[in-house]
């Protein structure tokens, strides 16, 4: 996703922004405001050489009497005043669309994330996404509350400022103007590398996000395992990567600025020289020549400015080029314009029919191969087979994740290629074999199963999944902040609120994905009962490597290579002698030693 360097055509760099007017578009009241409080402002600043103008000529000249000149500086003071006022009104409307519209992208880019395949987020880093949605909008941020109004401030201010060079000064001003080809070039040439260097920096950022996301996400895995200092390694290389490439941006725009306002004032300089001459002939009043000095400082500064300026406006298309990326991602799995509707009520039969499916991101290798299997409602369907036979991905398009490449997964006799995705996940319930509890409330964790679930109805899923007591017994109850990941929960207590989580979902079929593994002897046994309660009058699938928690099955399918290889109950399959007793003597064995 990140290029070091942008080769894009150069019609489309600063074309990227136009994301961030469609957005801004919404807004045309605050627009019309801040570009009414710019344009009186601009007028404002120009007017001040004239007001100076006014000063000196009627202050120091023989005829000048108190009351012209008390009306000169009035005059000179209502310029102030008015600057000020429209000044601090143009900074609110302006910071306020540029709040306004990092809000709105922000959530439109979440909005369209939430809908994207798991496939995006295998190729993707989330870290890095995440980067993008932090970094680059605080960059569009300053574009719109800031720069977009610098540079239309100071574009009104240089062009005004250049009518009234050739109003005070025709010739003098001619003159000047000679020079602002050679101003131009470097704007432009150098503008291009300032605009590589600030996309490979905002890569370099999010590269540094990610990094920090990951690694305060796995800390205890780091502190266990004594990688401190790697890490610590790992994220200044990155530091230094981001400052390396910051750095070069920074020096081909110093010199840039440097270029420009050397051209602007040396121009100035040599053309005040010929200013002199005409004063002393009498052909430019004393107050003209000031205000031509302070109007040509006011158009170099406004120039000088705009070199800036444009350095910033590159940037923030890099970073709307970044976010404009995910927001034109599609998802893939989406509904048919017509979906078929699934039956009424719910029968609860799942069905793979010749399935053959192979991972966006491992095409060569097929994870289901010609898989048939038939559920019956209500029925309990156990799938064991070593590591890698395709049993989670069994899940995985039972939640129509991915599509198969061939074959078809029907529910309820539907192909849920035919039916809307968000139909088919409400008649699944998920129990994941590495639980996902929120940084949130304990409520919110469990509601999460049914949003609109009442306190009653949650205590009752607690009590049913075994996690009322625990439940009951943190600081706050249910209104107990959980910690990033749960980390104020043990792995059972996880495991028993996201089966709550489950029950509160109350769907036709339940798919359990090594709920057991990984605890220990009582938390197993708290957890295995709260599932047996769950799995009563729905249909079934349990993905497990323990055998142990699969016995009581009313079928067992033993997967190897995306395969089939062998289906019965415990005792049929242990004296078939063939890799489900295989499995089963390494296990019990084991157990027995």
């Amino acid at each position: 996703m990140g290029q070091e360097l942008d080769t894009e055509p150069k019609a489309r760099r600063l074309g990227n922004l136009g994301m961030v007017w469609h957005y801004a578009a919404h807004y045309p009241g605050h627009i019309a405001c801040a570009g009414t409080a710019l344009v009186i402002a601009s007028s404002a600043t120009i007017a001040i050489p004239y007001g100076f103008k006014r000063v000196i000529d009627r202050g120091f000249s023989s005829g000048g009497d108190q009351a012209t000149v008390s009306h000169a500086f009035a005059y000179l003071l209502m310029i102030v005043g008015v600057l000020a006022v429209a000044t601090a009104l143009r900074f609110y409307f302006v910071s306020w669309l540029g709040e306004r519209v990092v809000a709105d992208i922000r959530r439109a880019v979440h909005a369209n994330l939430v809908t994207l395949a798991p496939r995006f987020f295998e190729e993707n880093r989330p870290s890095e996404i995440a980067s993008r949605m932090t970094s680059d909008t605080a960059v569009i941020e300053q574009i719109v509350g800031t720069t977009v109004s610098v540079a239309l401030r100071n574009t009104f201010t240089g062009i005004g400022g250049i009518v009234y060079l050739f109003v005070l000064a025709p010739k003098l001003a001619g003159s000047l103007m000679l020079g602002i080809p050679l101003i131009v070039i470097p704007i432009v040439v150098m503008g291009r590398r300032v605009r590589n260097f600030s996309r490979a920096s905002q890569d370099r950022i999010a590269d540094v996000g990610a990094i920090v996301a990951e690694t305060l996400g796995a800390m205890k895995i780091v502190q266990a395992f004594g990688q401190e200092e790697r890490e610590k390694t790992r994220f200044g290389g990155a530091v230094e990567a981001t400052f390396s490439v910051a750095k070069r941006r920074i020096f081909v725009r110093a010199i840039m600025t440097a270029i420009v306002i050397a051209l602007i004032f040396g121009s100035i300089t040599l053309v005040l020289k010929e200013g002199v001459a005409d004063v002393a002939a009498g052909r430019l009043s004393g107050g003209s020549i000031a205000a031509f000095v302070l109007t040509g400082g006011l158009v170099a500064g406004a120039f000088g400015s705009l070199t800036e300026v444009y350095g910033d406006l590159l940037r923030g298309a890099g970073a709307a080029g970044r976010l404009a990326e995910l927001l034109q991602e599609r998802p893939e799995i989406i509904a048919p314009v017509h979906p078929v509707p699934l039956p009424v009520p719910p029968q609860g039969r799942l069905t793979f029919d010749h399935v053959i499916f192979h991972y966006p991101t491992r095409p060569d290798t097929s994870a289901l191969h010609d898989f048939s299997l038939d559920i019956a409602p209500g029925e309990t369907v156990a799938v064991v087979g070593p590591s890698g036979a395709g049993k989670s991905t069994l899940l995985q398009l039972a939640q129509r994740f991915y599509d198969p490449q061939s074959g078809a997964v029907k529910l309820d006799g539907v192909d849920l290629r035919e039916a809307d995705p968000a139909a088919v996940r409400a008649r699944l319930a998920m129990v994941p074999q590495e639980t996902v509890i929120f940084a949130s409330s304990a409520r919110d964790n469990l509601r999460y199963g049914r949003w609109d679930a009442s306190d009653d109805e949650l205590w009752t899923a607690a009590r049913a999944a075994n996690a009322e007591s625990f439940l009951r017994a943190l600081p706050q109850g249910l209104d107990t902040f959980m910690g990033e990941g749960g980390a104020r929960l043990s792995g059972g207590q996880k495991q028993r609120l996201a089966i709550a989580r489950a029950i509160l979902r109350d769907a036709p079929i339940l798919l359990l994905d090594e709920a057991t593994s990984a605890l220990d002897a009582e938390s197993e046994r708290l957890v295995q009962d709260a599932l047996e309660r769950l799995m009563e009058n729905r249909t079934t699938i349990v993905i497990a490597h323990r055998l142990a928690t699969v016995r009581a099955a009313d079928r067992i399918i033993v997967m190897d290579e995306g395969k089939i290889v062998e289906a019965g109950t415990h005792d049929t399959l242990t004296a078939a002698g063939g890799l489900y007793a295989r499995l089963a003597r390494l296990q019990f064995e084991g157990l027995a030693a």
